[in-house]
């Protein structure tokens, strides 16, 4: 295929195992929940926090026990709110800091990012999980800090929803490529639908033993390393 100006990157199945992410970063932020918001009670961050569950909610007197047990059941059931996302950015942070959590990548993925790179090719994440989660994974990962590869990251917050095509259309934007100079990489295939709805190429990646699968008509692939950029 020809060589296009960006690529944009799905993190969950496609550079890092699902498991890294459920199994790590998920039950790290459920046990922290309550005591952040304790401990930041009153700051601009926990407020507004608190005021985006509510507003998720429809409930603008639910107070803080509320808030906690809603964002501790949409952690269980993977509930992509913007304030949970938000959250759990910046409980994440401080584990990343303190070298408790690191980002998982799989092992092609550093080499391709490199190569890449290399070949002026712009490389961005989008992500359910927050910017601030994107930039700490990649930086503290178990290949080292791969954040220098990384030109831009966007979420739930600074694109929408990843499964309809308007979000991929504000990222166009944002990036100022063409949309059929933009590649996505992506395990899900109502993303890469949308992706393609939006003017895109996109391609899936079935990473071994996770959970989604070829689907829609894409091409898939089972590593970066079978991509020829």
């Amino acid at each position: 295929m020809s060589k296009p100006q960006a690529v944009v990157l799905d993190i969950e199945g496609t550079t890092s195992p699902l498991a890294a992410v459920h199994e790590q970063l998920f039950p790290y932020a459920r046990a922290r929940v309550a005591d952040w918001l304790a401990e930041h009670r009153g700051t601009p961050a926990a407020t507004e926090v608190l005021d985006g569950v509510r507003a998720e909610l429809g409930e603008p007197g639910a107070d803080e026990q509320q808030v906690v047990a809603a964002l501790v059941g949409w952690i269980d059931a993977d509930v992509k709110a913007k304030p949970l996302k938000q959250l759990q950015g910046l409980i994440w942070h401080s584990g990343f800091l303190a070298g408790d959590l690191r980002g998982q990548v799989y092992p092609d993925v550093p080499v391709a990012l490199k190569a890449w790179h290399g070949a002026g090719i712009g490389l961005h994440v989008y992500s359910s999980g927050s910017v601030a989660a994107q930039r700490d994974w990649f930086a503290h990962s178990d290949h080292g800090d791969l954040s220098g590869y990384l030109s831009g990251h966007f979420d739930l917050a600074t694109a929408g929803p990843k499964r309809e095509a308007e979000s991929y259309r504000r990222i166009t934007a944002a990036l100022g490529v063409p949309a059929a100079q933009t590649l996505f990489l992506s395990d899900v295939a109502a993303e890469l639908d949308a992706a393609v709805e939006a003017g895109w190429r996109a391609i899936g990646v079935r990473r071994p033993g996770e959970q989604h699968g070829p689907a829609g008509g894409h091409r898939w692939i089972a590593e970066f390393g079978e991509l020829e950029l």
